[in-house]
C-alpha cells in the first residue's frame, strides 16, 4: 500500500475518497464533526503541494435513488441527503474556499474539475444518490475515476464495503493511501501480529448482527471480552438471566446463541440501570438483571459492572473498545461509559484503541478522545479488519 507522501501531486487532480457521513440534528446542522477533522491532515498536505483536490463521500441515505441512465435537471438539488453541509465545516478547518457541485459525474463536474487551480478544493455531491454506487458498478466507478490523475483512499471506515467508489478507481488510476488511512491501517497491523498482552475486548453499542461474530473471535484471540450495550441486553435476556423484558427477534435470537457463553473470558453486567423510558428523567434505578421489571428496560451497566471491568482494563496490555456500554447521549445514563472510559484511559501502557461515530463521539463529550493512541470512526470496519485482515478497499490499494 502506496502512500500519498510517495506521489508527485503537483499540478495534478487528487481524487480523494473521505467518510463525511457526519451526524445532522434537527435543523440540519452538523452536530458531531470529528470525521471531517480528521480529513484535514490528508487534504491539507495535498493543498500545500499544489494538487487540485476532489473530495469524494457518501452521505445519509437520499430520499430517491436515480440511475446514471436518468437525466438530472441542470443544477436540480437532492432533497434529503445532500453532503452540502460538510461545506462549510471544510472551510472553517481549511481556512480557505471549497467549491461545491451537486454532482459526482456527468458534464457540470468534469467542467468544474477542469477549471481548478493549484490548491483549489472542490467537493462533489453525495456518491449514494446513485444506486450504481453500492452495485459496485465498473461503468459508475471508470466515470468518477475520470475526474482525477490520481485516486487517494482515506476513508478507513467504509473500506470494508466493496463500493464504487471506493474500490473501482484504482483499477483506472495510481491509487494511495491517505495519512489517515495508512495510521489505522499501521495501529491495527500491530492489534493483529504483534499485540501487547492482555488483549482486552470491550463491545457495545446497538449493531448486534455486525458484533457477534467478532465477540467469538476474540473469545479465542484476546484475553477478556466485556459486553455491554444492547448487545449486553440481548445476552441477558437469551440467557434467561432477565425475566421481564421482551424477547428478541427469531433473527436476533439465533445470532446471540452463537455466542460461547461456557468461555471464562465472557463478561456481562452482574448490575444495571433501568427506567421506565430513555428520557432519564423519572424512575432510573440501579438494580440486577433479574429485578429489572416489565415496565423498564436497561440504559446502562451498574455500578458494581464498572468496577469489575476497570479493574480488569487496568491489567491490559491492548484495549480495543466498539459501542458504548449504555444509552451515554443521556446524562442518566452516560455513567457506564464515562467511569469506564476514565478507566481505560488511565492504562497509559496499554495501547488504547476505540472505534464506531457512537463511541467517539461519546469520548469527545467526556474530554477522554485526545488520551486514545487511535480513533477509528468506522467500528464495523476496525473490527473486520482485525478479525479478517485487508478489506476490498484496502487489497484494491494493494494490487
Amino acid at each position: 500500500m502506496k502512500s500519498i507522501k510517495e506521489a508527485d501531486v503537483n499540478g495534478k487532480r487528487v481524487l480523494v475518497r473521505c467518510d463525511f457521513n457526519v451526524s445532522l440534528d434537527e435543523n440540519g446542522n452538523i452536530s458531531n464533526d470529528l470525521r471531517i477533522h480528521q480529513a484535514i491532515p490528508t487534504i491539507d498536505y495535498l493543498v500545500k503541494k499544489g494538487a487540485k483536490v476532489i473530495l469524494l463521500s457518501h452521505f445519509k441515505a437520499p430520499e430517491e435513488l436515480i440511475s446514471m441512465s436518468e437525466e438530472r435537471e441542470e443544477g436540480a438539488k437532492i432533497r434529503r441527503g445532500s453532503i452540502f453541509p460538510v461545506k462549510k465545516k471544510l472551510e472553517i478547518f481549511l481556512k480557505k474556499e471549497v467549491k461545491f457541485v451537486n454532482d459526482c459525474i456527468g458534464k457540470k463536474v468534469k467542467d468544474e474539475a477542469d477549471k481548478m487551480n493549484k490548491g483549489d478544493v472542490l467537493l462533489l455531491e453525495n456518491t449514494r444518490i446513485y444506486k450504481e454506487e453500492k452495485e459496485n458498478s465498473s461503468k459508475f466507478g471508470k466515470e468518477i475515476s475520470s475526474l482525477g490523475d490520481i485516486f487517494v483512499n482515506d476513508a478507513f471506515s467504509v473500506s470494508h464495503r466493496d463500493h464504487a467508489s471506493v474500490t473501482k478507481p484504482p483499477l483506472y488510476i495510481p491509487a494511495f493511501a491517505g495519512i489517515l488511512m495508512e495510521r489505522e491501517v499501521r495501529v491495527l497491523n500491530k492489534v493483529q501480529k504483534n499485540p501487547r498482552k492482555p488483549i482486552i475486548a470491550i463491545i457495545g453499542g446497538a449493531k448486534i448482527e455486525s458484533k457477534i461474530s467478532v465477540i467469538n473471535y476474540f473469545l479465542e484471540n484476546a484475553d477478556h471480552v466485556l459486553l455491554g450495550g444492547k448487545i449486553a441486553n440481548m445476552v441477558l435476556i437469551v440467557r434467561e438471566i432477565t425475566f421481564n423484558l421482551p424477547w428478541p427477534s427469531k433473527e436476533i435470537e439465533t445470532v446471540v446463541r452463537e455466542i460461547d457463553y461456557t468461555s471464562p473470558k465472557l463478561h456481562i453486567p452482574v448490575d444495571v440501570i433501568a427506567a421506565p423510558d430513555n428520557t432519564g428523567e423519572r424512575g432510573v434505578r440501579e438494580t440486577a438483571p433479574a429485578k429489572v421489571s416489565s415496565k423498564e428496560d436497561i440504559f446502562d451497566i451498574g455500578h458494581e459492572t464498572r468496577r469489575l471491568y476497570k479493574d480488569i482494563i487496568s491489567e491490559a496490555g491492548t484495549v480495543i473498545w466498539a459501542g458504548p456500554l449504555g444509552f451515554s447521549e443521556r446524562e442518566a445514563f452516560a455513567g457506564g461509559t464515562r467511569d469506564v472510559g476514565e478507566g481505560f484511559v488511565k492504562n497509559e501502557k496499554a495501547l488504547k484503541i476505540i472505534g464506531g461515530g457512537d463511541t467517539s463521539s461519546a469520548f469527545y463529550r467526556f474530554n477522554l478522545l485526545d488520551k486514545v493512541n487511535l480513533v477509528s470512526y468506522g467500528g464495523g470496519a476496525m473490527l473486520n479488519y482485525i478479525r479478517k485482515g485487508p478489506m476490498p478497499g484496502i487489497k484494491a490499494l494493494r494490487e
